[in-house]
């Protein structure tokens, strides 16, 4: 699997992720991340906040709880033998 930097909104500087997984929800894009391809590695969840139109897509972190445990369910089904933790 292939690192990919991101340059997170309100983080200083690149991060780099394994994308796990992508979905699409109400039109919103999620990914699903690590930092670390370790099977215990803490995953997060990044959504897409561009507009439509814009050339480059813009992820923050999903802090909201119901909006992450909302996800993290759709996650948890794509990925049948992961087991995602809150």
């Amino acid at each position: 699997m292939e690192k990919t930097e991101f340059r997170p909104v309100g983080e200083d500087g690149p991060v780099g992720f394994f994308v796990l997984e992508e979905t699409r929800v109400n039109g919103t894009s999620y990914l699903l991340v690590t930092e670390s391809e370790d099977d215990q590695a803490e995953a997060y969840i990044m959504k897409d906040t561009s507009q439509d139109g814009e050339p480059e897509a813009r992820y923050v972190f999903v802090e909201d709880d119901d909006e992450l445990e909302a996800v993290a369910k759709i996650f948890a089904e794509l990925l049948e033998d992961v087991d995602i933790e809150l």
